[in-house]
């Protein structure tokens, strides 16, 4: 797929199959968001890459509860991808994000479905997110950036939407 018409045709998707994703395309994937650009290449964000049902499940639990719902956050998605920045560098958020653009972008080139979903800052704020971090041996300060749901999608592909008229104001 040519990255512009990547770009252009990717859309979030909330209704997963619970098919788990063969691991060379899932390792392409993550390999993508390993090369997103960082502020001054200090490549802050790190990702989790969530298969484990268990841990998947208590990551959504924990999700689920700062939002106020009971239901699953991640719509099904088998995948869960977990970027943390480094909260010691000033730009770990734009850094995470395009991350986060970055793995989007290949699960849709290697026909995988992906979402944005919010309050990893919170849940990895959170002691019980913490402890989670500990037990993966993860250390050092990480600011909860977002995670990337990602699966085989179920149903139909979601159209383009309308873009609104003024996106672009030109200078010339």
């Amino acid at each position: 797929m040519e990255a512009l018409e990547n770009i252009r045709t990717r859309r979030s998707i909330r209704r997963f199959k619970e098919e788990m994703i063969p691991e060379d395309i899932l390792e392409r994937i993550i390999d993508a968001g390993t090369h997103a650009p960082t502020a001054m290449n200090r490549q802050s964000p790190i990702i989790i890459a969530v298969t484990n049902k268990e841990v998947r499940d208590r990551i959504s639990r924990l999700n689920a509860q700062i939002m106020g719902t009971s239901g699953d956050p991640f719509y099904k998605a088998p995948v869960i991808l977990v970027v943390l920045a480094d909260k010691s560098c000033a730009n770990r958020v734009y850094d995470g994000s395009l991350v986060m653009a970055n793995l989007m972008l290949a699960a849709h080139d290697q026909g995988i479905g992906s979402c944005w979903i919010h309050r990893a800052k919170e849940e990895f704020e959170s002691e019980e997110g913490k402890a989670l971090l500990r037990s993966l041996g993860i250390e050092g300060e990480y600011e909860g950036i977002g995670h990337c749901a990602l699966g085989y999608i179920d149903g139909e592909y979601p159209s383009e939407p309308q873009r609104k008229d003024n996106w672009v104001y030109y200078v010339k």
